[in-house]
Parts: structure tokens; sequence; C-alpha cells
């Protein structure tokens, strides 16, 4: 198994994947909570947003389910195969099945709360070749 590259927050681009990052989390919101009947057992389903960054900048990151426990402000955590999502033409770090996310102890960086990411703005634009 290669080692992982870690990823800082001001690298990540639009509709990219396979990102490994130590960041802070800056806050952490629920915006969804809901069961769901899911055959005998109702299952929860919870979605929170998290501002979360390292020293370069700020992003939200879209926490589901089992992962919002772990998204308490202040905790340091590694998302291990995270990927950018598109929403509202801003962009949201999340880790689905694929990935990983683990609180960490080693994370001695202040956080660059001044450079959002999520706050700018894409545009799609097809691009017409002669």
């Amino acid at each position: 198994m290669r080692k992982p590259v870690f990823t800082k927050v001001d690298q990540l681009r639009p509709g990219t994947t396979g990102h490994t990052l130590t960041v802070k989390v800056v806050t952490a919101k629920m915006v969804l909570q809901k069961g769901r009947p899911d055959g005998s057992q109702v299952r929860q389903m919870r979605i929170a947003e998290c501002l979360v960054g390292d020293e370069t900048g700020v992003i939200v990151f879209t926490a589901r389910n089992d992962q919002v426990d772990l998204m308490k402000a202040g905790s340091a955590v590694i998302l291990r195969n995270a990927k950018i999502d598109m929403f509202r033409g801003s962009m949201r770090l999340a880790v689905d099945k694929w990935g990983r996310v683990e609180v960490t102890e080693d994370a001695d960086f202040k956080v660059k709360e001044d450079n959002n990411l999520s706050l700018v703005e894409y545009e799609l634009v097809n691009v017409v070749e002669e």
C-alpha cells in the first residue's frame, strides 16, 4: 500500500477526487436529520455542514450519518479519499463510502479562516472548439 500524499485546502479544485487532508473543524451545524424506514429497522439519515480547514484555508465539508459524530468544533480529523462535490456553483468537500474520516491528535496549525474556498462561485463553461 502506498503512503498517502496529503493535500492542502487551497489546492482543492472542482471535480477532483482522492484527496487526503488533515483539517481542524471550525464549526459544525446539523442541516438534516430524519428517520428513513429501511426494512425492519428505521435508519437515521443525518447531514451536517462543517467548516473545516488548515493553515491555507477553509472549505465546507458535508458530513453524513456516522461522520457527523466525529465532526466536533475544535477537533482535528484526517479525511481520506475525499472528493469535491459542487453545490450551487461552490465547492463542498465530502467523503463517501470509499473514504474514511478519522479523528487525530497531531494538528498543530492555526486555521486560516479568511480564505474560504466554498465562497468562490464557479460557473460551468462549455468550450466550443472550431
